[in-house]
């Protein structure tokens, strides 16, 4: 049993399928198939049920998924661990968050306080975060939705009111407040399924025994404001863009939404256990020093403690 086999097996278990495997490793079919038969040789037990083309891991593979999983990912802690020590640096920290607007105010003021840190930042939906924290592709998750699981820590961030964004002169323009209903016939500018706006649109519809009229989708939230600026529709836009003042560059009515948890919960979330860069551990203690809404105030800039 080989460190190869290892990989080979762990991708084939997430697929499920030799060619898809195949094809991710970039090896040839034949190869793959006889590499996961000498390990199946090896432990002396099959891994897999066949059936013609089709492969399912069975029990003892579930077994062995699970401490093979763990095994590599202390051996690839272990590599970036020592790559981070030759460093003259603090590492690298990778974050995923939904809206690139959500985390800006933030990284900002963490690289002007170490400036040394090495920071990846990815725009993700709720599925491609939980993906990327189960491949180790990133530290942590700046996420408005549930991220669950076992193997997950979080601490909320902050919880914030949603409103109701209107084009100015539509017709709630001067309302103070506004039910589901009253709106079920307006169309809406929203983001994909995937996405924290979509959710609670749905979800608030839903609940109502209604469908949303969706005018405009996409997969950036922080657009949605000015696409309701131009008249595309009204939508559900967090509290904060009101209170940072985006009135002058995308003006728009904000409405009250008189509906239950009509809200955002962004919380951070990482892997429990898993080994965290010096940077990494500097982000976090960073977002959570202070009420996170005060990151995305302006403040005088200081020193730097890791210069």
């Amino acid at each position: 049993m080989d460190l190869l086999q290892l990989r080979y097996f762990q991708a084939v278990a997430r697929y499920e399928h030799i060619s898809r495997a195949a094809e991710e490793l970039r090896v040839a079919q034949p190869s793959l198939s006889r590499t996961i038969a000498r390990l199946e040789a090896d432990l002396g037990s099959p891994l897999f049920d066949r059936q013609g083309r089709r492969i399912r891991l069975n029990q003892y593979g579930v077994i062995f998924l699970r401490h093979v999983d763990r095994a590599l990912s202390e051996l690839d802690d272990g590599r970036r661990a020592v790559s981070e020590a030759r460093d003259t640096g603090l590492g690298r920290v990778g974050v995923a968050c939904e809206t690139l607007l959500t985390i800006t105010p933030i990284l900002g003021g963490f690289r002007t306080a170490h400036p040394r840190a090495d920071v990846r930042l990815f725009q993700s939906n709720v599925a491609e975060m939980d993906r990327q924290l189960r491949a180790r592709e990133v530290d942590f998750c700046v996420a408005s939705q549930p991220l669950t699981g076992t193997h997950l820590d979080s601490v909320e961030l902050a919880r914030e009111e949603v409103l109701l964004a209107v084009p100015y002169g539509h017709r709630l323009d001067g309302r103070k407040s506004v039910t589901i209903p009253e709106i079920a016939d307006d169309p809406f500018v929203t983001t994909r399924v995937g996405h924290w706006q979509r959710a609670l649109l749905d979800r608030l519809f839903a609940a109502e025994g209604l469908t949303p009229l969706v005018s405009c989708e996409g997969d950036e939230p922080g657009a949605s404001q000015g696409l309701i600026s131009a008249g595309l529709g009204i939508g559900f836009i967090p509290g904060v863009s009101r209170r940072l003042g985006t009135q002058e560059s995308v003006p728009v009515a904000w409405v009250q939404v008189d509906a239950p948890d009509c809200h955002r919960i962004l919380s951070l979330v990482w892997n429990r256990g898993t080994y965290l860069s010096e940077a990494a551990l500097k982000f976090r203690e960073f977002l959570t020093s202070k009420p996170f809404m005060a990151h995305h105030l302006p403040e005088p800039r200081h020193g730097d403690a890791d210069r």
